[in-house]
This record gives C-alpha cells, sequence and structure tokens, in this order.
C-alpha cells in the first residue's frame, strides 16, 4: 500500500480537494496522510477522508522522509510561503525527502513558472 502525504496550509482547501480526488480514484487502496500548517487546513484535509492527519513543523519534519508521495501547491517547498506558514524547517524537509513530489504550480507568492498558462 502506497503511503501519500498531502500538505496544505491556510484554509486547507487545496488539500481537501486533493484527498477527495485521491479517494474517489483509489478508494482504500492508498494510505493519505494530511499535514497542514495550521490545525484549519489539517481538519479539513480529514473531513475530506484522510486516515491520519498531524500540524505544525515538526509533524511535517518528522513524516516528509518516512512517506512514498507527497502532493500539494508549489508553495510548500518555499520558506515563508502562505504568508509565512511554511516554516524553512518544513520547506526544507520537503525538498531534502525522497518521496516523489507532485506539485500544483499554484502559488500566491512572486513566482513565474514558465511553461505554465494562469487559468482561473
Amino acid at each position: 500500500m502506497s503511503l501519500l502525504m498531502v500538505m496544505d496550509g491556510q484554509g486547507g482547501g487545496i488539500g481537501r480537494a486533493i484527498i477527495k480526488r485521491l479517494r474517489d480514484a483509489f478508494g482504500d487502496e492508498i494510505e493519505i496522510l494530511a499535514l497542514g500548517t495550521n490545525s484549519v487546513a489539517t481538519s479539513q484535509m480529514m473531513k475530506a477522508g484522510a486516515n491520519r492527519g498531524a500540524t505544525g513543523a515538526n509533524a511535517i519534519a518528522r513524516t516528509a522522509p518516512e512517506v512514498d508521495v507527497i502532493i500539494g501547491p508549489l508553495a510548500i517547498t518555499m520558506a515563508n510561503a502562505m504568508m509565512g506558514e511554511v516554516t524553512a524547517q518544513m520547506a526544507e524537509a520537503i525538498s531534502s525527502s525522497k518521496a516523489l513530489k507532485i506539485l500544483i504550480p499554484l502559488t500566491q507568492e512572486r513566482v513565474k513558472i514558465t511553461g505554465v498558462s494562469a487559468e482561473p
């Protein structure tokens, strides 16, 4: 069984949508861990069907090296992103993990991703 980590912050809407679609596609064939930068984000992802959830920098730093896949917005790899919610420790843990990273090219930071068109 694959172990997936979905990470989100702020209101948790992106993470919630990811987990809902993963559950619809794979059912109980995968284990999903919801890791939030805050408790609201974690709670929203748990409601969408995550198996387990945790909040904060230490939880993310301890979990990221143990999973097979990490999914979330691009901002999870950037220190101080999401209005400061993503700490340097969080970004380093995600970036350094050997897990496959599936990053959604959404960010409110001053970053342009070449080759990706902006859509509403």
